[in-house]
């Protein structure tokens, strides 16, 4: 027995909603952690789906610029040219940060103050091995994405902020 038409074609652009939904998420969190598992709630997934794809998203940039970093910071100066300010209070802090706590206070940052893209150019400015970064970098994503999805799931089991989103 097969399906009437309408029903494979109904089938059909739910799977396509699902994936747009996955690979939008997705390209948002390798930019900006943090909208991954608030997107990811938005859309009903699980903690664990979206776990899955804040840390994906976020990886995905971090090897990305931990391989390109170099070349993209080359190319970034030699198109926009002037020398920027060299001591700004933003730099300081990080100069901060990386004089206290190292390589694992920048990737403990970066989920949540920094994007997976400065944060890996930043480890590897400093001149970080690879193997460090990736590390460093999926112990944090894995630690806030956990954190983040649970922390969701939490609050939105409080039925007065569970209202709020109906």
């Amino acid at each position: 027995m097969s399906l009437p038409p309408h029903h494979i074609l109904s089938v059909d652009l739910r799977m396509h909603e699902v994936f747009l939904t996955f690979v939008g998420i997705y390209l948002v969190t390798m930019f900006k952690f943090v909208a991954g598992p608030l997107l990811g709630a938005a859309a009903g997934y699980s903690p664990w789906q979206i776990i899955g794809v804040s840390v994906l998203g976020m990886m995905s940039s971090v090897t990305l610029f931990t391989f390109l970093g170099k070349q993209i910071k080359k190319w970034i100066y030699l198109t926009y040219g002037k020398q920027k300010k060299l001591f700004t209070k933003k730099n300081r802090r990080i100069v901060n940060v990386w004089n206290s706590y190292g390589e694992l206070g920048i990737a403990f940052l970066t989920p949540i103050l920094l994007t997976p893209i400065v944060g890996t150019l930043i480890l590897v400015s400093f001149g970080s091995a690879k193997r460090k970064i990736f590390s460093y970098m999926l112990i944090s994503s894995l630690a806030w994405a956990i954190f983040f999805s649970f922390s969701i799931e939490w609050l939105l089991s409080i039925p007065v902020i569970a209202a709020l989103f109906r």
